[in-house]
C-alpha cells in the first residue's frame, strides 16, 4: 500500500508519513543496545530478507543534571554526528518555550549504559534508590527501542505492500484444562493465508513434547511475517510458554537472525481495566484479533459477545456448517470422537483468518503512517497509541523540544463535553437522523483550535491533511470494484484516516497522560460544538420538527407523517445551509419508528422491519440473555403497533420462568473479575460480591484478574457458577421458535399464573417467589423464578414505560391474568406516539 504524497502535499508530510520509502517492511527488532534487525518482503519475492544494523539509543531530558557525573564525557554533538564518531554520551540542546520542556535530547553508544548513569545521577541527586526510568517521568520522555528506531530512521511498516501479500498464520490450542499447571495442550490446529492447514495431535501426555517441537518447527518452515489467534496473549501464548517450561522444551518460533524467546512485557489495556500481559517475537508480528474486536465494540456498543464464536457470527465470517462443541467437553469428546474435534480446532483458526481480514485494515494502514510496529498498533488506542509517537516524530524530525506533560487539571472543573439532550422521551414514527460530519475534527480544522503546547501545529496539519487524504480515498472507493483488493485498500486508508482525525480532540483533552494536551482547547472545541449543534436543534423546530434526542454531532428528528425521503433530505440541506463554512449536516438515516429511553439509550425501527438498539439500557455485557432477548422483540412489536403479541410475549416469558424452562445460561450474568484472590478476601468481611461468592460457593480459590465468569442467583438467592459452560455457542445466542414453544409446554397460561380478583402492579412484593398452583413443583429449581421475574420488570419491562399510557402499561405487563375493572381489550391499546 505504498503513499505517495500529492496534491498540496509539502514537506510536512514527513509529520504524517515519515521521509524514509524503505519498501516492504514487515518486522523490526531493536534492542537498548542499539542493535537492529529489520525483515522485509519485496513485492514478487518469495523469501524474506533481513538486514542487520544499528541506531543510536537516544531519550529527552529537562535537565543534564543526572549526567554530571560524567565531566567530559558527555559531549555536545547532533544525532547524526554522535552517531558517526561513535560518541559513548552525547547531548544536543533543543529549541524550545520559556519555562520547563524536555529540551535536551540524550544519545548513547548503548542506551543500557546511559539509563544506568542517569540512574546512579539521580540516585545521588534525590537521595534514595530507583528502580527504573519510570521513577523519573517528570524528567525523562523515552519511548522502546523499536519506536525510537523508527522514529530516527523515517521509516514505516509495509510501504508498497498490500494487506494480501502478508504472509499470516493463525494457531490455537485445545487443552485438558484452562490451567496449564493442571492441564495440557493435546491439540494445535494451524492455518495460514497460503492456504495451508494442518493438525497436531498429542493423544497421550507423552505426546505432547513432541508435538510443542512440531508446531515451532512448522512455525519456522511456514515463515510467517504475522502469527494470529483470538486472545492469543491472554491464553494461547501464557499456556504454551508454561507447558514448554514444566517440559523443558526450547520454544523457538522466531526467525532465525533474531533471538528466540519469546519477550514477555506488560501494559495497560486501552479498552478495559488493568494491564495485560502481551508478547514480542523477534521477526514476526504477534495480533490478538481480542484487541481488534474490544475496539470495534468500545465504539459500537452492540456487540453480544467478544469470544471467538460470538464475534465471527456478528462479523459475518463464522463458516455456515460450523461445528461446535462446548469448551467444557471438548477433549471428553476428542476421546471418543477425534475427527469432530479436529473439524472443530480448523473452524476455529478459519474463524480468526477472516476476523483478521474484516478488522485488520485499519492498523494495517496505520503501520504505513505511525512510528510503532504492526503488532503494536492493533491494540493501541488512537490518540496516545498513535497520535502522540507522530508527533514526537516530528518534533523529534524538527530538533525541538518536547513539551512536559501538562499540570494537573482539576482545578479547571469539570470538562464540559458534547451537547447530551433529550428533547422526547417515548415513542415516534418517522424519524430522521442528521449528522454533523467529523464535526470536532472539523472545528479544529475551520477554526485553528489547536493545542497550545503544540508550537509546530503538527496535530492540526495531521487533522487538516487526513481529512483531505480521507476524502480522497473515500471518492476512490466509489470508483472501485466493490471487494477488489483496490477497494480494500481505500476502504483500510480511509477507515485508519477517520481513526485518526476523531482522535484529535480526545487527545487535546486527555490531561496529564498526553504531552500535547491543552484542556482550554477541548474545552473550546465543545463549547462550539454545542453552539453548532443548538443552532440545527433552533432551525429544525423553527421548521415545525419535533425534535428528540441530540448527542454530540447529531440529532434525532420527526418529521410530518406525509412526507417523503426527498422531502426530508430538502429539508437537511436547508438546514445546513446556515452552519458555518467547512461544518456540513449531513442526511444520515430515516426510520419508521424510534423508542427514546434515555440519552444515548434508544431504539430504532428500519423501514425493511430491521430493529437497531443502542445504549446500556438495551444492550450490556451483564444483561441476562433472556431479558435482552424478551427486549428485542417487545420493542419490535411496540414500535410495529402489535400489542396483542407483545402481551403474549410477555405471559410466555412469565410462564418460562416460572416453570423452570429456561436453560440456566439464559438468566446468568457475565462479570470482568478485577481483584485477585486475596484482595477480595481482604474486603470480604466489609463488602460481598456475587461474583466472587459463586467462585467460592463452587470451591473456586484461585482466579485470575480480567478472567471472566458467568453466575446466576439460584434457588435460596445464592450464587451459582455457571463453570466452564460454552458461551459462545449458537443456543446462547439465539432461542429458535422450536426451543420457544418447547419452553412453553403445559401448563397453560392460565395455570401458570396465580390468579387473583385484585388489580396488581408490578412492585416488588406483588413479584415475590410463587407458592401458587401454578408454579411446576416438580421440576428441580435451577434458578430463583421471583428474582428473576423483578429482573425482568426493573430491567427490561421498564425500558417499555415511556411507550404507553400508565394505565396501559400496568395493564399490559400485570402478572396474574386477571382482568381489573377499567382493563380494555388488548387489542385497543396502542403506544402513545409523540406525533
Amino acid at each position: 500500500m505504498t503513499i505517495t504524497p500529492s496534491g498540496n502535499a509539502t514537506h510536512k508530510d514527513e509529520w504524517l508519513f515519515g521521509w524514509d520509502q524503505t519498501p516492504g517492511i514487515v518486522s523490526v527488532w531493536a534492542d537498548r543496545t542499539g542493535k537492529v534487525l529489520l525483515w522485509q518482503r519485496l513485492p514478487g519475492q518469495e523469501k524474506v530478507s533481513c538486514q542487520r544494523g544499528s541506531y543510536r539509543p537516544w531519550l529527552f531530558a529537562t535537565s543534564l543534571d543526572d549526567l554530571a557525573h560524567l565531566g567530559s564525557g558527555l559531549v555536545e554533538a547532533s544525532l547524526d554526528k554522535a552517531f558517526q564518531e561513535n560518541l559513548p554520551f552525547s547531548y544536543q540542546i533543543l529549541a524550545g518555550p520559556e519555562g520547563r520542556s524536555f529540551c535536551y535530547l540524550l544519545s548513547a553508544s548503548n542506551g543500557q549504559a546511559l539509563e544506568r548513569e542517569i540512574l546512579k545521577g539521580a540516585q545521588a541527586r534525590l537521595g534514595k534508590e530507583l528502580t527504573g526510568l519510570r521513577d523519573l517521568d517528570s524528567d525523562y520522555y523515552r519511548v522502546g527501542p523499536v519506536e525510537q528506531y523508527l522514529m530516527a530512521s523515517g521509516k514505516a511498516y509495509f510501504r508498497g505492500l498490500a494487506y494480501s501479500d502478508l504472509h499470516r498464520l493463525q494457531f490455537d490450542l485445545e487443552t485438558t484444562s484452562l490451567d496449564p499447571r493442571q492441564g495440557r495442550i493435546f491439540m494445535v490446529a494451524v492455518h495460514d493465508s497460503q492456504g495451508f492447514s494442518a493438525v497436531l495431535e498429542a493423544p497421550t501426555p507423552g505426546d505432547e513434547r513432541e508435538l510443542i517441537l512440531k508446531l515451532c518447527q512448522l512455525v519456522r518452515e511456514r515463515d510467517p511475517d504475522v502469527i494470529e489467534n483470538h486472545n492469543l496473549f491472554g491464553f494461547d501464548l501464557p499456556f504454551l510458554l508454561e507447558r514448554a517450561r514444566a517440559l523443558r522444551v526450547p520454544l523457538n518460533m522466531s526467525r532465525p537472525e533474531g533471538p528466540s524467546a519469546l519477550e514477555r512485557y506488560q501494559e495497560p489495556q486501552v479498552y478495559r481495566r488493568g494491564k495485560r500481559m502481551r508478547f514480542n517475537l523477534a521477526g514476526r508480528e504477534l495480533v490478538d484479533t481480542l484487541d481488534a474486536v474490544l475496539r470495534h465494540d468500545f465504539s459500537a456498543r452492540d456487540m453480544p459477545g467478544h469470544g471467538l464464536k460470538a464475534a465471527a457470527r456478528y462479523f459475518g465470517v463464522a463458516a455456515p456448517r460450523r461445528t461446535y462443541i462446548p469448551g467444557s467437553e471438548v477433549y471428553a469428546t476428542y476421546r471418543r470422537d477425534p475427527e469432530r474435534v479436529r473439524r472443530y480446532a480448523l473452524d476455529d483458526v478459519l474463524e480468526v483468518d477472516g476476523l483478521s481480514q474484516r478488522l485488520m485494515g485499519a492498523p494495517f494502514a496505520l503501520a504505513v503512517m505511525a512510528p510503532r510496529p504492526y503488532g503494536r498498533l492493533t491494540s493501541a488506542g488512537p490518540a496516545m497509541g498513535i497520535l502522540e509517537p507522530m508527533l514526537v516524530r516530528a518534533y523529534f524530525r524538527a530538533g525541538e523540544a518536547l513539551p512536559c506533560y501538562p499540570p494537573d487539571d482539576r482545578e479547571l472543573g469539570p470538562h464540559a463535553g458534547g451537547a447530551t439532550i433529550l428533547y422526547s422521551a417515548g415513542v415516534a414514527r418517522q424519524v430522521v437522523k442528521a449528522d454533523i460530519a467529523s464535526m470536532y475534527p472539523s472545528i479544529m480544522r475551520t477554526f485553528q483550535v489547536g493545542p497550545r503546547p503544540d508550537r509546530l501545529g503538527v496535530l492540526l496539519f495531521l487533522v487538516s491533511r487526513l481529512t483531505d487524504l480521507r476524502l480522497g480515498h473515500k471518492e476512490a472507493l466509489r470508483s472501485t470494484s466493490p471487494g477488489s483488493p483496490e477497494a480494500y485498500r481505500h476502504l483500510a486508508m480511509h477507515s485508519a484516516m477517520k481513526i485518526l482525525i476523531n482522535s484529535g480532540y480526545g487527545y487535546m483533552g486527555a490531561g496529564r497522560m498526553a504531552l500535547f494536551a491543552d484542556r482550554h482547547a477541548a474545552d473550546e472545541v465543545t463549547r462550539r460544538g454545542r453552539e453548532i449543534l443548538g443552532q440545527v436543534a433552533t432551525a429544525l423546530e423553527d421548521r415545525g420538527m419535533r425534535l428528540l434526542e441530540a448527542d454530540t454531532d447529531g440529532i434525532f428528528f420527526a418529521v410530518p407523517g406525509e412526507w417523503g425521503e426527498e422531502q426530508e433530505r430538502r429539508l437537511v440541506a436547508e438546514v445546513a445551509a446556515t452552519l458555518p463554512p467547512g461544518l456540513k449536516l449531513e442526511y444520515e438515516g430515516r426510520y419508521r419508528a424510534m423508542l427514546s429511553h434515555e440519552v444515548k439509550n434508544y431504539a430504532l425501527l428500519t423501514y425493511d422491519g430491521r430493529l437497531i438498539s443502542r445504549g446500556v439500557a438495551f444492550h450490556s455485557s451483564r444483561s441476562e440473555p433472556f431479558g435482552v432477548k424478551f427486549l428485542e422483540k417487545a420493542v419490535l412489536y411496540c414500535l410495529t403497533g402489535d400489542i396483542v403479541m407483545l402481551r403474549e410475549l410477555y405471559l410466555e416469558t412469565v410462564a418460562a420462568l416460572l416453570n423452570q424452562k429456561l436453560p440456566s445460561r439464559e438468566v446468568a450474568t457475565v462479570a470482568r473479575l478485577a481483584k485477585t484472590p486475596a484482595e477480595y478476601m481482604k474486603k470480604r468481611r466489609r463488602q460481598r460480591e456475587t461474583s466472587y461468592e459463586a467462585l467460592l460457593a463452587a470451591g473456586r480459590r484461585d482466579w485470575q484478574v480480567g478472567e471472566r465468569v458467568r453466575f446466576y442467583q439460584g434457588a435460596g438467592g445464592l450464587p451459582v457458577l455457571l463453570t466452564e459452560e460454552e458461551e459462545d455457542a449458537p443456543a446462547e445466542e439465539e432461542l429458535d421458535q422450536e426451543a420457544l414453544e418447547d419452553a412453553f409446554e403445559e401448563p397453560t397460561l392460565a395455570e401458570a399464573i396465580p390468579q387473583s380478583s385484585e388489580k396488581s402492579e408490578a412492585t416488588e412484593s406483588s413479584l415475590a417467589p410463587w407458592e401458587g398452583p401454578g408454579l411446576n413443583k416438580s421440576a428441580l429449581p435451577q434458578y430463583d423464578a421471583g428474582h428473576y421475574l423483578r429482573v425482568l420488570h426493573t430491567s427490561y419491562i421498564s425500558r417499555l414505560r415511556k411507550a404507553f399510557k400508565p394505565e396501559d402499561f400496568e395493564q399490559l405487563f400485570r402478572v396474574n391474568g386477571q382482568l381489573g375493572l377499567f382493563d380494555r381489550p388488548v387489542g385497543q391499546i396502542e403506544p402513545e406516539w409523540l406525533n
